[in-house]
């Protein structure tokens, strides 16, 4: 009986070792397991963190777009409407030369309403006169003179186009005589 009891007692002793190796290696399967999980938890993290940041910087993109697109959605239609412009402002001119000053104070009002109406939409003049320092990213040279005063030289003498800003945009640069 004592050697059934030790033969039992051996049989168990071993199947309880093989049940401890096979635990143990589970263990080490499910740590791997984990740590492979916890791996692509974080490659899941990473990716969705790059998605978030790109699409955060195409809505910032799009909505600065908007706003440029809303500045200058009428662009086209004022820029055709510059010719008018001038055209009020020769009008001016020659009207002021001659006796009717009925015929000319009507044609001032509508020229006033309707440079108001552009500037309303965000139209500006750009303000430039003789004398004053030739700029070829703002100025569009037309001729070179030869400067009446050695103070005008590389300096603008005459403004034949004025020039307009639609918001911070340039939309017709002034066109400029340029002393030499």
């Amino acid at each position: 009986m004592d050697e059934e009891l030790e033969k039992d007692l051996s049989v168990q002793e071993t199947e309880l070792n093989a049940e401890e190796s096979e635990n143990g290696s589970e263990n080490e399967e499910e740590l791997s397991i984990e740590e492979q999980l916890k791996e692509n938890l974080a490659k899941e993290k990473d990716k969705f963190l790059r998605l978030f940041a790109e699409f955060e910087n195409f809505k910032k993109r799009t909505s600065k777009e908007r706003i440029d697109l809303f500045k200058t959605a009428g662009q086209d239609v004022i820029v055709s409407m510059l010719p008018i412009l001038d055209d009020f402002d020769r009008a001016l001119k020659e009207l002021s030369k001659s006796e009717d000053n009925e015929l000319f104070k009507g044609v001032e009002l509508i020229s006033n309403k309707f440079s108001e109406t552009l500037k309303n939409k965000g139209l500006a003049e750009m303000e430039i006169g003789q004398g004053d320092t030739f700029d070829a990213e703002i100025h569009d040279a037309v001729t070179q003179i030869p400067a009446p005063d050695k103070k005008l030289k590389g300096k603008i003498i005459d403004v034949i186009e004025k020039g307009f800003k639609l918001g911070d945009k340039i939309i017709r640069h002034p066109k400029v005589v340029v002393g030499n």
